[in-house]
């Protein structure tokens, strides 16, 4: 199952120069690493991340991630995955921008 993970464009290239983060400043204030399912993203974009343009979606395999992503309860007791290691260049699938047009943003085809 792909999951999927938003970043400023900022972070986006400090895990392309570094090979790996911990994070955004949410996940390193957590202690994970937040990511989305294809149904979840669209709400973490409008919850998360009004108006920042420049966000980059990246989607990774879950399965690839092996134990050290879980999957937990968070907004409304939905689950969401969590990943308790730093996220690695590596483990990205593939990445695509996510344009804001008219204060909303553009997500590609997550099927």
């Amino acid at each position: 199952m792909l999951i999927y993970k938003i970043f400023r464009a900022a972070e986006w290239q400090a895990l392309q120069a570094a090979g790996e983060t911990a994070g955004a400043p949410i996940d390193i204030a957590d202690g994970y690493v937040h990511f989305s399912t294809a149904a979840q993203v669209g709400e973490t974009a409008a919850k998360y991340f009004v108006g920042v343009d420049g966000l980059v979606l990246l989607a990774l395999d879950s399965d690839a991630l092996g134990a050290d992503l879980r999957w937990e309860p968070a907004r409304g007791g939905a689950l969401f995955p969590h990943l308790y290691r730093a996220l690695r260049i590596d483990d990205v699938l593939w990445w695509q921008p996510m344009p804001l047009v008219d204060g909303v943003h553009q997500l590609p085809s997550l099927t």
